[in-house]
């Protein structure tokens, strides 16, 4: 009896439905719209949700409602949050790195280099949660009978336009020290290369890190820049990803509120960061408590 050789159809590949990652849920643009990803060389990659201003509104109010519980963690905890990110990207390691290559149109061992730097990043910034009180708080000398003691406190909501030719390193390096410090952030990815922002809510939504805390939209970026710089409810803003003529509009509209402005400026994202990121989103609460009469001992109570 003759074998038969059984044909197999070609399989079709499952292309992957990119959507927004707003309150630890995963919606699509309220308004429908959608707008071509391409690499480097012009080819298409996917189509992006092109986010509106209802969706930079629902992203605030999800942020607003997840500040109380972020905030309130201990800073250890935020650590061991942010360590769990590191730990996830480890394992879609190979995922980041072909839509790196792909976004920035790099060799696949540069965007390799680029996905381990953003990893490290996040342990890096892991390792500051409970150390940057200690480094920007303290005892203050005071000429009376007085405790002085300052302490940080996170701002708020943070609107962060993220870095438009960094797409993934750049992206962790301004949201990262954003959320270490307890303030939530709600972030809109690189116009032009959305994908590594939007596969990275993928990796929050099973980190650890609480639905709101990290709000992720793509589409233009001045056309969410605008709403999010002049809401009432955003307490600071990292124009990170804005030129200079945008910059100056939405830094104007940021002053209505009084908002914290973190102007754009020259960084070089692979190099170990300092502590400024973390110090720009930070308030200090200074306390005054009596030490109490000296007594005939010249003990004090």
């Amino acid at each position: 009896m003759s074998e038969k050789t059984e044909k197999t159809e070609p399989r079709l590949s499952v292309f992957k439905t990119y959507k927004l990652y707003v309150g630890g849920k995963f919606p699509r643009s309220e308004s429908g719209r959608v707008y071509e990803v391409t690499d480097s060389k012009g080819n298409w990659l996917a189509n992006a949700p092109r986010s509106s201003r209802k969706d930079a509104r629902d992203a605030v109010v999800a942020a607003r409602k997840a500040f109380g519980g972020w905030s309130g963690a201990t800073a250890y905890n935020r650590g061991q949050v942010l360590y769990r990110v590191a730990e996830m990207l480890e394992g879609r390691k190979e995922q980041f790195v072909r839509e790196v290559a792909e976004a920035e149109g790099l060799s696949r061992a540069k965007a390799a280099a680029v996905v381990d730097a953003a990893i490290d990043r996040w342990v890096w910034y892991a390792g500051w949660t409970d150390k940057i009180a200690q480094v920007v708080g303290g005892a203050n000398p005071v000429a009376g009978p007085y405790f002085n003691l300052s302490s940080p406190e996170p701002t708020g909501v943070v609107a962060v336009l993220a870095p438009q030719d960094s797409s993934f390193l750049g992206l962790v390096s301004v949201l990262a020290p954003v959320i270490a410090t307890g303030n939530t952030a709600v972030v809109v990815a690189s116009a032009k290369a959305p994908l590594p922002a939007l596969s990275l809510g993928e990796v929050l939504a099973t980190s650890d890190v609480p639905g709101g805390v990290v709000n992720i939209l793509s589409g233009g970026t001045a056309e969410l820049g605008a709403p999010l710089a002049a809401h009432q409810d955003v307490n600071a803003i990292d124009l990170a990803g804005a030129d200079a003529e945008l910059a100056k509009e939405l830094e104007i509209a940021a002053a209505d509120n009084l908002k914290r402005v973190l102007r754009p400026q020259p960084v070089d994202y692979p190099a170990t960061p300092g502590i400024d990121r973390m110090t720009a989103f930070l308030e200090t609460k200074t306390v005054w408590h009596p030490t109490g009469a000296l007594g005939a001992s010249g003990s004090s109570y």
